[in-house]
């Protein structure tokens, strides 16, 4: 309930005159209340307002049980944030560009005429930023002369650097990114190219990124066969809609799905998207048909919805992990009905997720994380487990209500939610699909849809190159050039060109050896 207040009209200059008479003489009623107004003003402008699910932005946290194990050193600390300003070791994208001194390495010093000078293992560094065109273009005129007695006319030589195609490999891969990276539709880039004076059709974008998407298939083919040995696998999927997609008579679902999944394999994370009428886990099913035979189960984590768990036909095995996330939204959503249990749920999940924090602090492998969650977060989740069943045996909460429901999702599912307590390497929640998923949900928001199957197929392809990109750090714009590039190279070796190892084959290629 908002509180109501008396409208008091003030300015500043009243507020400064009050505040210097506050200096020589206890401030009056009518001082008083205005400085009070101005602070409550200002104390609802800086208010954090309630955009994330953090407990401390719902409730006041209560406190557990004194009986309740925690890890040492497990205390809660908000980190101080910087000036917000970027180093120059920042930029690593940028163009660097080595300014020599005057002055050479052992040289007598000018000032003082006595010593010498010895470089420095900092240079001093200056960033300057301009802008341009996403995508440029250079207009080349080679003067033509003629001769006025035999008519032959003599054109100056095109330069040698400047390539065969109009378009180069950059200009397709800043689409490509532009596009399935950041959700600019290709009719937006074309009003924003026709603006700089660049002539940019939607159509011919879309007849590049096309052309590219056929040569870069092998890529993507390899990313499917790692991704399929995976030992961890987040799925799940989210609405998108395909205008031309013909319906098979024996279909009887008329929903379309991107599905994303997220796929941890050799400390590599690898994210493939499918759209079409299959749900996450009939995709995932597909992908494990290519999983080799003699490794180990593969760990999946997915929200419970049943749609997310494959049914398996080639003898593959999974575990399966919920996400505890999800579980955790639901008494967030009637924490505001139900304060006191709800803050015993949340407060019990997030000491949980501190272990992990902590686990990840302090860089423990995954069996000595699975012995850390047995030591510090088993106790807390018997405590919530018990707490759980009393609540609805004891006959303490309505199971009809909005906490009885999120109460009956945590024990419906409790072995798949504490799977991280039996098995290593199991991840608390599905947070890394989830992130994946919004850069399909980012299209679909600009672009609204694919026009027909192959349409959503390109995209399904640059979206897993570019967020596997992302994944692992690397620069996804000069990714899908040095493919385009190299995509001779690249079909009869595409184990070697995959986001995390095509630099080692780059620079062994132009090696003087290689030549």
């Amino acid at each position: 309930m908002q509180r109501s207040r008396q409208r008091v009209d003030i300015d500043m200059g009243e507020l400064r005159r009050a505040l210097d008479r506050a200096r020589c003489e206890p401030i009056g009623e009518a001082d008083y209340l205005k400085l009070k107004i101005a602070l409550d003003v200002l104390d609802e402008q800086l208010r954090p307002s309630r955009t994330t699910e953090k407990t401390r932005t719902v409730m006041e946290q209560p406190k557990l049980a004194d009986n309740t194990s925690a890890p040492p050193d497990h205390d809660e600390h908000s980190t101080s944030k910087g000036h917000g300003r970027n180093s120059a070791g920042a930029y690593t994208g940028a163009q660097k560009v080595v300014i020599q001194a005057k002055l050479t390495c052992g040289d007598a010093c000018p000032e003082c005429a006595r010593g010498r000078v010895y470089t420095q293992r900092q240079p001093k560094t200056l960033v300057r930023i301009v802008g341009q065109a996403p995508v440029e273009a250079t207009v080349f005129e080679m003067e033509r002369l003629r001769c006025n007695a035999c008519g032959q006319v003599f054109t100056a030589e095109e330069p040698d650097d400047i390539g065969a195609d109009k378009y180069d490999a950059t200009a397709t891969a800043m689409i490509a990114q532009l596009k399935y990276g950041s959700g600019v539709p290709f009719t937006r880039l074309e009003r924003m190219e026709t603006q700089m004076g660049i002539p940019l059709p939607a159509a011919t974008q879309w007849e590049l990124v096309e052309q590219a998407a056929a040569m870069l298939t092998p890529a993507f083919d390899q990313l499917l066969w790692q991704a399929a040995q995976g030992e961890v696998l987040h799925n799940d999927d989210t609405g998108m809609r395909i205008l031309r997609l013909a319906r098979e008579p024996s279909d009887q679902r008329t929903g379309i799905f991107t599905s994303g999944i997220v796929s941890l394999w050799q400390n590599h994370k690898i994210a493939l998207f499918f759209t079409g009428r299959q749900h996450a886990g009939e995709n995932l099913a597909d992908l494990l048909k290519h999983r080799a035979e003699q490794i180990r189960s593969p760990i999946q984590m997915c929200d419970a919805l049943s749609r997310n768990t494959p049914k398996l036909t080639n003898g593959v095995k999974i575990l399966l992990a919920n996400c505890i996330a999800h579980g955790r939204r639901q008494f967030m959503d009637v924490a505001a009905n139900f304060p006191q249990e709800c803050g015993y749920v949340l407060e019990s999940l997030g000491m949980v997720y501190g272990n992990d924090a902590l686990a990840r602090e302090q860089g423990l492998d995954a069996e000595q994380r699975l012995q850390f969650h047995q030591q510090y977060s088993a106790p807390l989740m018997d405590q919530l487990h018990g707490w759980l069943e009393e609540q609805l045996v004891g006959a303490k909460t309505e199971p009809n209500s909005g906490l009885g429901k999120a109460i009956s999702y945590l024990l419906n599912h409790w072995q798949a939610l504490t799977l991280f307590l039996r098995e290593k390497g199991v991840p608390l929640d599905n947070n890394l699909c989830e992130r994946a998923l919004k850069k399909a949900i980012l299209n679909r928001k600009n672009a609204l849809f694919y026009k027909t199957p192959n349409g959503a197929m390109v995209g399904d392809l640059f979206m897993s190159l570019i967020h596997t990109c992302e994944l692992n750090g690397a620069n996804s714009f000069r990714y899908l050039t040095e493919l385009q590039r190299h995509s001779v190279d690249m079909k009869h070796a595409p184990g070697d060109w995959m986001p995390w190892n095509y630099g080692e084959t780059l620079a062994r290629l132009q090696s003087p050896a290689a030549a």
